[in-house]
């Protein structure tokens, strides 16, 4: 697979600001003065539905034909992809499935209810939702939603677009890694602006997949044991997203659930914005660096903020 180019991210941002404006990215002087370097954030929290997927959703809605709409559409998430998938469907007049594995965040299923999607929970984490949705496209005759797709690509790079040609001086950006679209995203960017923005992944240590496939150059299926970055709980790598990753991306750093929720309550003290668990990982990674960037420009891409309340209380409640 390759990058979309900047004409396509552009085309791409024409339709996706039909729903809604470009999100703001900061450069927060408490969160700069915590991790001594210039930290800025881009808030992909600020979307219609809280996170940076509902950019590929518009887009990916808009190629599909007529005819694929018609059929209904059926996708799997742990929660901002199927919100994505809901807002488009919706506003493309689609019905709408979305598969979930068990114990899904409570909030984010409610939200995808609110915006008409059938729910439907099956198995015990991402993977086996996923792999029940495609059973039930062929055997119902749904479109199946993928949750890795050019046009996914090409609509999320619109918000890393917005960030490098605001901040172009950036010397790194951290991205969360799901299954790939949004680091993705962000590589086209880069190479559709010209420019040399160290990019560098976030996982979980309690997903390690895509970690382990970076080191080892070849997929690597890894078990899934975070409890808090429900986000970046993959177990199987997305093979085309590797091969991106593996030709643009710098580095991929490992944080865990202890460290994600240290970022989370700075995001909360310093910019007073909510971050989900994907979404403080790339503060946790560049905390985790600190020396590294030290005095340097760093982007953070706050990805979401769909973190139940139940959850984002005990987090903030565990700060020493």
């Amino acid at each position: 697979m390759r990058l979309p180019g900047r004409e396509e991210i552009e085309a791409a941002a024409r339709i996706v600001y039909t729903a809604m404006p470009a999100t703001p990215q900061y450069a927060w002087p408490l969160l700069s003065a915590r991790l001594g370097a210039q930290a800025w954030v881009k808030h992909e929290n600020h979307t219609p539905v809280g996170a940076f997927k509902i950019r590929g959703g518009l887009a990916y809605f808009d190629a599909l034909p007529e005819r694929e709409r018609r059929r209904g559409v059926i996708s799997a998430t742990r929660g901002n992809h199927g919100q994505s998938i809901g807002f488009a469907a919706r506003r493309y007049g689609v019905a709408c499935r979305i598969v979930v594995p068990h114990g899904n965040g409570t909030e984010k299923n409610a939200a995808m209810r609110a915006l008409g999607v059938e729910l439907i929970e099956h198995g015990e984490d991402f993977q086996a939702a996923r792999e029940h949705a495609e059973a039930l496209a062929a055997e119902l005759g749904l479109h199946m939603v993928p949750s890795f797709h050019e046009r996914l690509v090409a609509g999320v790079a619109t918000g890393s677009l917005e960030l490098l040609a605001a901040a172009p001086e950036l010397d790194v950006v951290y991205v969360p890694i799901g299954l790939g679209s949004g680091i993705c995203g962000m590589l086209a960017a880069r190479e559709a602006l010209g420019l040399r923005t160290e990019v560098v992944g976030v996982v979980s240590t309690g997903a390690l997949a895509y970690a382990v496939s970076f080191a080892e150059r070849r997929a690597v299926e890894r078990p899934v044991t975070t409890r808090l970055s429900d986000g970046m709980a993959v177990r199987v790598p997305q093979p085309e997203a590797l091969e991106l990753i593996w030709r643009g991306v710098s580095r991929i750093v490992a944080v865990s659930d202890e460290e994600v929720g240290e970022a989370m309550r700075a995001l909360f003290e310093c910019t007073h914005n909510i971050a989900e668990g994907a979404g403080a990982a790339p503060l946790a990674a560049a905390l985790k660096e600190r020396d590294e960037v030290r005095g340097r420009q760093v982007g953070l891409v706050l990805s979401g903020g769909n973190v139940d309340r139940s959850v984002f209380a005990r987090v903030l409640a565990e700060k020493p």
